[in-house]
């Protein structure tokens, strides 16, 4: 009776409909006090809760779904089943991963005595036993070496009473000489897994909410139907807030939570300024969050943005904007959950929001979103999803193949793509331009770390350390920058970064006017400063930088 409850529920969760609300009402009641069997069928009910709190049909629905969301980890059958359930992101139960350096950092950091080492993989051991001797004193990694012990069982001697295998582990990494960057290649290159057992405010599924976010009841159908993208770019967001760095934070720990229960993981999210968050308000419950990145990790010329999509302050999805002038690459993933509920406005109103809050106009989406490397996205069709909406492919080889396929559907409406032929097709970006007069083109960008590399190779080879210091003189006289007393850290990483650019790859940078040399810094500045939005607007505005970078477009 209990799983025809569940089906039930399952079958009217998305009808919004007279008399529906009270139909959920009576099987959520019911499922509330049931006992489910098999593991399988208490990860349906979860999910269907965390569904109804993301499009509730009104006050008395959503009560309903938080109570039993907040006693989920206390269930009878969950308790049961909780080694079923393990990685699931469910309240109660363990999540098991080989997190990247910047997660365990931050795991390490916040939940340390829920965090521990996977001990059950050889070759990661052995990886660890190299590395340990990197990590500590002169003394004990001369005894290391002299004694080969097991590399675990040293790090339980080595470690402090009480402290965790993990957590000791990443605060020797963090104590390493370098950087950021050289810290996550030590990491990275070991790929050790670890173990987040559940705690009370660890990472779950079942907690996972802004409340700060907008709130609307579901009052008619979900939208289904295939949306006009012209129109839905030409149409901004209702509302869009700079967030203050605390409730920054938590929108970043929100997005980085959302990640680690489902067992990924997102630079964007990783490396997020929570001094650079905005939450865009969609209307109708939709709202998105953007976060910024901090200065060094941003990338050279694009402007990077993550964004979490909330619904009811619920996340449902998430991805990143690479934009620079008009043009911005996209991710875009809706998490499981939701799949079946508005997926394609949901893209759509997120195109929207990149375009007016960035400015950009031109979208593309690259390979692995559409199948390279990606099975998710070929067993889905993700590619069709995207042309269906107006997304066309740039390379010559994937038109003519497109051709072939759309022969085939109008000869037989039953074809559908082989597994290889979207491989084949999602080996080119896909492209949309909101200016229908416009020929789709990406931004050459990797042309202009080319003419940088070939620069460098001519003058110093291998060498190049002291021609890079001479890069940052050289354009500063170029740029007429006669000091850089003011310059925050972030700006001088930028202008360290740019350096190269200006003097190798921006011919006759030395001919430009005065006001565009010093508009040029500002430019520069503004890469390593608190809002990658400035950047983009600064970019924007120089007449001559995007010809002068990527020629005549």
């Amino acid at each position: 009776m209990t799983i025809a409850t569940l089906k039930a529920l399952e079958r009217v969760k998305d009808r919004y409909e007279a008399g529906s609300a009270d139909t959920k009402l009576a099987l959520l009641r019911s499922l509330a006090r049931a006992d489910l069997r098999p593991a399988r069928a208490v990860f349906r009910l979860h999910e269907l809760l965390c569904f109804l709190r993301a499009y509730p049909d009104d006050a008395h629905v959503l009560a309903q779904v938080e109570r039993m969301l907040a006693a989920f980890a206390g269930r009878t059958d969950l308790r049961r089943a909780r080694a079923a359930l393990a990685d699931t992101g469910i309240a109660g139960t363990a999540i098991r991963y080989r997190f990247f350096w910047s997660t365990l950092h931050w795991l390490a950091r916040r939940w340390p005595q829920h965090l521990s080492m996977d001990r059950s993989e050889p070759e990661v051991a052995d990886k660890l036993a190299a590395a340990l001797p990197l990590l500590l004193s002169w003394a004990e990694a001369c005894a290391l070496k002299q004694l080969d012990p097991p590399a675990f069982e040293m790090l339980d001697r080595l470690r402090a009473r009480g402290e965790g295998d993990a957590a000791f582990f990443a605060r020797r990494i963090t104590a390493m000489p370098g950087n950021g960057f050289t810290r996550e290649a030590f990491h990275d290159a070991i790929e050790p897994g670890y173990e987040l057992k559940p705690g009370p405010d660890t990472p779950a599924r079942t907690r996972a909410r802004h409340l700060a976010a907008p709130l609307a009841y579901q009052r008619g159908p979900l939208r289904r139907e295939r949306p006009d993208l012209r129109q839905e770019l030409a149409r901004s967001y209702r509302a869009l807030r700079k967030v203050s760095a605390r409730e920054g934070g938590q929108l970043i720990e929100l997005a980085r939570g959302a990640m680690v229960t489902r067992s990924r993981d997102l630079d964007a999210f990783a490396y997020g300024n929570a001094r650079d968050v905005r939450l865009a308000d969609d209307g109708g419950g939709l709202a998105f969050a953007l976060i910024g990145t901090i200065p060094e990790r941003r990338q050279l010329i694009p402007a990077t943005c993550g964004y979490l999509i909330l619904r009811n302050g619920v996340p449902i999805g998430y991805g990143e904007a690479f934009v620079i002038g008009r043009a911005a690459t996209m991710t875009y993933n809706i998490f499981e959950s939701f799949r079946g509920a508005e997926a394609a406005y949901t893209l759509a109103r997120t195109l929207a929001m990149v375009r007016h809050a960035y400015g950009a106009e031109c979208f593309s989406f690259d390979q692995y979103q559409l199948g390279i490397g990606n099975e998710e996205a070929v067993a889905s069709g993700a590619w069709w999803f995207y042309y269906k909406l107006g997304f066309r492919p740039l390379a010559a080889a994937a038109r003519r193949l497109l051709r072939t396929e759309l022969v085939r559907m109008r000869a037989d409406p039953r074809h559908r793509s082989s597994a290889a032929t979207l491989r084949a097709l999602a080996e080119s970006h896909l492209l949309f331009d909101y200016d229908n007069a416009r020929t789709p083109s990406l931004p050459p960008l990797s042309e202009v770390g080319l003419r940088v590399g070939d620069g460098l190779a001519k003058r110093a080879g291998a060498e190049r350390e002291q021609l890079l210091a001479q890069c940052s003189r050289v354009a500063m006289h170029l740029t007429g920058l006669r000091t850089q007393r003011g310059f925050s850290a972030g700006e001088r990483l930028a202008w360290q970064r740019w350096s190269p650019v200006v003097v190798f790859a921006l011919t006759g940078v030395s001919r430009w006017s005065l006001a565009e040399r010093r508009a040029l810094v500002r430019v520069i500045r503004a890469k390593g400063g608190r809002d990658e939005a400035e950047f983009l607007a600064r970019f924007a505005a120089h007449s001559k930088l995007e010809r002068a970078l990527f020629g005549k477009r």
